[in-house]
């Protein structure tokens, strides 16, 4: 009996490792950049902090809001009280007011000073 139960218990808890696991799905940390219907100027960067299921965000506004991810494929931010989906990849994100943000590209860093001999 006791066996069944310890089975049962990892079995459950399997489950919300998994379902957490693949609720994130991709990585949204990053800075943005707005390219349609911006509130900002077009190119205007946004970023979002993510923490498991909890994000931090700050528009191309400078308007900063928490929010989370509603399912996977959904986050809702909750100053803007509007949702959008990303893409499977994590580069795109469309607010369901119509404004589109994509994944600003990384710079790399400038190289190390040359030494003088």
């Amino acid at each position: 009996m006791a066996i069944k139960a310890v089975l049962s218990a990892v079995a459950v808890l399997g489950t919300f490792v998994a379902t957490d696991a693949s609720a994130q799905g991709v990585n949204l940390t990053g800075q943005w950049q707005c390219v349609a219907l911006c509130l900002g100027p077009p190119g205007s960067p946004a970023f979002i902090t993510q923490n498991g299921w909890q994000l931090n965000v700050v528009s191309d506004a400078g308007v900063p809001s928490r929010a989370w991810v509603d399912y996977p494929g959904r986050i809702w931010i909750e100053t803007a009280n509007q949702g959008a989906i990303y893409s499977p990849d994590g580069s795109t994100l469309q607010f369901d007011r119509g404004t589109i943000w994509q994944r600003a590209p990384e710079v790399p860093p400038p190289p190390p000073p040359r030494r003088r001999q």
